[in-house]
């Protein structure tokens, strides 16, 4: 008879019980911020095009700075560049109009706050993905009550890549210590859908932002939830064990 090969069968039991916590520990759950927690859309814009006013040359539309929303403003801003001064210039502008304006135009949306609190009751840990710089990102989350629920925050001036590259996403998975494998990105762009996708995390889209259904379903959405009120449902039923 072989003998028993304890060491051999120690390794299985830690290996079956690493792979049982894992199970019962909840997914992390990925928040974009603009346009997924936080109804800042019209700020945004309105900062935008104040800035590309205060100078003569090319500006975009309205519809055009809709459609870069979730991208860092370098990348946002950059088609519309005249010279090597042109970018903090505009920059500087949109920065002084969001921040005059930035409590007045910023609100969670109707349903995000009780959700939010109701998926951190249930143990999920959460983190903040966004292409905001990061003193404004804390200054949304503090404004509309969100900031306590929230374990790290992942911005733009985070990562030297941004969504929809994976970077910020492996970031944030790194700091939450979990894996890919056991987190949902929830956001509103298709950039958002696209970096999830890369970094191998389902991918939810949310309809109440800057971009349709059909836009987040072409970059790769698992789902897109039409209102705030499904996103408590969705994951309960996405994980089998939400609250």
């Amino acid at each position: 008879m072989r003998p028993l090969d304890f060491a051999g069968l120690e390794n299985v039991a830690k290996t079956e019980a690493t792979a049982s916590a894992s199970a019962r520990r909840p997914p992390a759950i990925l928040f974009d911020l603009d346009g997924t927690l936080v109804d800042s859309i019209e700020l945004i814009v309105a900062a935008a095009m104040n800035a590309f006013a205060s100078r003569p040359g090319p500006s975009p539309s309205e519809t055009e700075i809709r459609n870069t929303i979730g991208r860092p403003l370098t990348t946002t801003f950059g088609p519309w560049l005249v010279d090597d001064d042109d970018l903090p210039f505009l920059i500087a502008k949109y920065r002084e109009y969001q921040l005059e304006h930035h409590d007045r135009l910023t609100n969670a949306y109707p349903g995000i706050v009780d959700a939010v609190t109701t998926l951190h009751a249930a143990g999920h840990p959460m983190a903040i993905v966004t292409s905001k710089v990061g003193f404004m990102a804390e200054r949304a989350l503090v404004h509309t009550g969100l900031a306590t629920y929230m374990r790290t925050i992942i911005a733009s001036d985070s990562t030297t890549k941004h969504k929809p590259d994976p970077e910020p996403v492996f970031m944030a998975l790194e700091r939450l210590d979990y894996p890919a494998a056991d987190a949902v990105f929830i956001g509103d762009s298709p950039y958002d859908m696209q970096s999830a996708r890369a970094a191998g995390v389902h991918a939810v889209g949310v309809a109440w932002g800057a971009f349709e259904a059909t836009q987040l379903y072409a970059a790769g959405a698992a789902a897109v939830l039409p209102s705030p009120a499904g996103l408590v449902p969705y994951l309960t039923r996405l994980t089998g064990e939400g609250p």
